[in-house]
């Protein structure tokens, strides 16, 4: 049982979550404003964020497609392996690039699928 993970218990692994959740949060954002000034809207910003409070647009919820599902599968077995196969400051390096990158490109994905839901809903 020693081995057996809980949730963290000092300060920093909770910033680690707490920081991965900004992250996701702010790559969505980030790609909804940039579709906005893509798509010529006058407030980027104001789109951005209501594109979050339409209902007829998925946001969170279960894998929409097999992207989804292919890239949450794919990422945590990557962030596994590295965490398994690698030690010290390796695993640092790896886990504070790789993981960054992952979370990023999973927010795209679900921007992606959010967005043509959206373009099929209307």
């Amino acid at each position: 049982m020693t081995l057996a993970r809980a949730l963290p218990n000092d300060a920093d692994g909770w910033w680690f979550y707490l920081g991965t959740f900004l992250l996701y949060a702010a790559a969505r954002w980030f790609f909804a404003w940039r579709q906005a000034r893509h798509d010529g809207d006058e407030h980027p910003v104001r789109a951005a964020f209501a594109e979050e409070d339409d209902p007829g647009v998925a946001v969170t919820g279960g894998f929409r497609s097999y992207r989804q599902f292919a890239g949450f599968v794919g990422s945590a077995v990557l962030v596994v392996l590295i965490a398994v196969a690698t030690t010290g400051s390796l695993r640092l390096v790896l886990l504070w690039t790789v993981v960054p990158v992952l979370i990023a490109t999973l927010a795209y994905l679900d921007f992606r699928q959010a967005r043509e839901a959206g373009s099929r809903a209307h």
